[in-house]
């Protein structure tokens, strides 16, 4: 079968129903698990082009399927997350996922998403790219050459390594700590002031309008995303 394979891990009967409906009629084959165990196997068995996960599952945390399916595959994963439920959804973006949505969620938001995670699962079959680019602005990261409009932009080495660890990661929402972790180091990842600070200064140099950002993009609570445009 051609068609990209969604599996969704979900045990709320409704949402099933309405992810399986809509998946469906968009082109996708949709498999259903409502445990985390379940989904598990699936998985394994299958090899899904997505995976769509809610965190509160009856059996395993969402968290700990991520760790556990991140031991063997970079199948991207998409999280469902209560509105109120920031820290957990954070532990699951450091434990591997790639993206996620708040419940309730727009339907249309949700195929978005999965176009965005089925773009960045062809792109792990090619080799990296060279040269981001968002827009107008254009980062070499062989070359550490950051243009905006043709121009190139000065910017400090922790400024470059930040903003290229954003762009290779494009699409896909990075917590504050993972970030620190990359770009500073273990011992930093507690220093999110450190890091705002940083993204207000690439946010000045690179954005049009720095104070409404259109491609450094702040994920409340949780992160940054570097956003193409």
């Amino acid at each position: 079968m051609n068609e990209p394979t969604i599996l969704i891990i979900d045990d709320e009967q409704q949402i099933q129903r309405a992810l399986r409906r809509i998946l469906s009629e968009s082109g996708y084959r949709v498999l259903v698990a409502g445990l985390g165990e379940d989904g598990l196997t699936l998985a394994a068995a299958e090899q899904p082009d997505v995976i769509v996960l809610d965190l509160g599952l009856p059996d395993i945390e969402g968290t700990q399927v991520c760790i556990q399916l991140r031991q063997w595959t970079s199948i991207p994963i998409i999280v469902l997350s209560a509105r109120d439920d920031q820290r957990e959804k954070v532990r699951a973006l450091d434990a591997g996922a790639d993206d996620y949505l708040t419940k309730p969620f727009g339907l249309d938001e949700l195929l978005a998403r999965v176009r965005v995670a089925l773009r960045h699962k062809a792109q792990q079959r090619v080799a990296p790219e060279a040269i981001v680019q968002s827009g107008n602005l254009a980062i070499d990261l062989a070359r550490h050459v950051v243009t905006l409009n043709g121009q190139e932009v000065r910017l400090t080495a922790t400024e470059f390594n930040l903003l290229a660890y954003l762009a290779q990661n494009s699409d896909r929402v990075l917590t504050h700590r993972a970030l620190l972790h990359h770009v500073w180091g273990q011992e930093f990842e507690d220093q999110v002031e450190y890091l705002r600070v940083y993204m207000r200064q690439l946010r000045g140099k690179l954005e049009t309008v720095p104070q409404q950002p259109r491609i450094l993009i702040t994920e409340p609570g949780v992160g940054y995303r570097f956003a193409k445009i």
